[in-house]
C-alpha cells in the first residue's frame, strides 16, 4: 500500500526557473509601460518612416532607407538597453524594489541575468517591428546576420553597463533627466539620422568613438555595405562594454 507524504518541503525554485519568471515579469512591465513603449518602439518607427519618406536629410548618395534602417535599429537598442533600463532601475532602487528582490531566493546575479534577458526580449520585439516597417519601405538588407547579431549583443552589453552605471550612482530624478538628455545628444551626434561626415572634421574622430556611432556604423557596414565583420566597430563596443560593466559592478548601490 502506497503511503502519501504530506510533509511540507519548502525550498526555492530552481535557479533557471526563477530567472525566467523574473525576466518574464520585467518584459511584461516594460511592454505595458506607455512611456517606455513610446521611447523604445514608437519613436524609432516614426523616425524611420518620417525621414525615409521625406527628403529632410542629405545622406550624400544612395537610398535613404538603406542609410536609416541600420541607424534606427541601433537607436532602438540604445533606447532599451540604456535609457529605459537606467530609468527603470533608478526608480526601482529609489522605491526599495531592488532591496526587496535582494531578500528573495533570487540572487543578485540572477536578477541581473533576468534584467538582461528582459532587455534582449524587448529588443527582439523592436527588431521584428522595425525590420518589418523597413522592408515595407523598400529596404533590402544584406551581409552576415551573425555579424549583425554580434554587434547587437556587444551594443546591448555596452549600453546596459552605461545604464546600470548611471542608475547605480545617481538619484532616480537625476537618472531620468540625464538618461533622456544623453538619448537626445546621441540621437543627434551618433550618426543615426545625420551622417557623421556632415560634422566638423575636428570633432568627427571623437564622435566615432561613441558607442551609438560604433553600433550604427557597424550595422550600416554589414546590412547596407555587406561587410563580413566590422572589427573597428566591434572593438569600440567591446571596450565600452568592459569599461561600463566594470565600473557599474564597482559603484552600483542597491539601496
Amino acid at each position: 500500500m502506497t503511503t502519501l507524504d504530506f510533509t511540507p518541503a519548502p525550498a526555492a525554485a530552481p535557479f533557471a526557473r526563477m530567472v525566467l519568471a523574473q525576466a518574464a515579469a520585467e518584459t511584461r512591465q516594460t511592454l505595458r509601460n506607455g512611456e517606455q513603449l513610446l521611447l523604445t518602439l514608437i519613436i524609432p518607427v516614426l523616425l524611420l518612416v518620417g525621414f525615409s519618406l521625406a527628403p529632410l536629410i542629405d545622406i550624400g548618395g544612395g537610398r535613404r532607407i538603406d542609410f536609416l534602417a541600420p541607424g534606427v535599429l541601433a537607436l532602438a537598442i540604445m533606447s532599451t538597453a540604456f535609457t529605459g533600463q537606467a530609468i527603470a532601475t533608478g526608480f526601482e532602487r529609489r522605491y526599495g524594489v531592488l532591496k526587496r528582490l535582494g531578500a528573495t531566493p533570487l540572487s543578485r546575479a540572477g536578477l541581473l541575468l533576468a534584467k538582461t534577458s528582459a532587455v534582449l526580449a524587448v529588443e527582439g520585439v523592436q527588431v521584428v517591428v522595425i525590420v518589418a516597417v523597413a522592408l515595407a519601405l523598400g529596404w533590402r538588407p544584406q551581409g552576415s546576420p551573425v555579424a549583425a547579431l554580434l554587434l547587437v549583443l556587444l551594443g546591448t552589453a555596452a549600453f546596459s553597463g552605461l545604464g546600470l552605471l548611471m542608475a547605480g550612482v545617481l538619484r532616480a530624478e537625476a537618472t531620468l533627466a540625464a538618461a533622456n538628455l544623453v538619448y537626445l545628444v546621441l540621437l543627434g551626434a551618433g550618426g543615426v539620422i545625420f551622417p557623421l561626415d556632415k560634422f566638423p572634421a575636428g570633432v568627427r574622430p571623437v564622435l566615432e568613438l561613441l558607442p551609438i556611432s560604433a553600433l550604427t556604423r557597424g550595422l550600416r557596414s554589414v546590412l547596407a555595405g555587406g561587410a563580413a565583420l566590422p572589427l573597428g566597430a566591434l572593438a569600440v563596443l567591446a571596450a565600452w562594454a568592459v569599461l561600463s560593466l566594470g565600473l557599474a559592478s564597482r559603484t552600483f548601490r542597491w539601496e
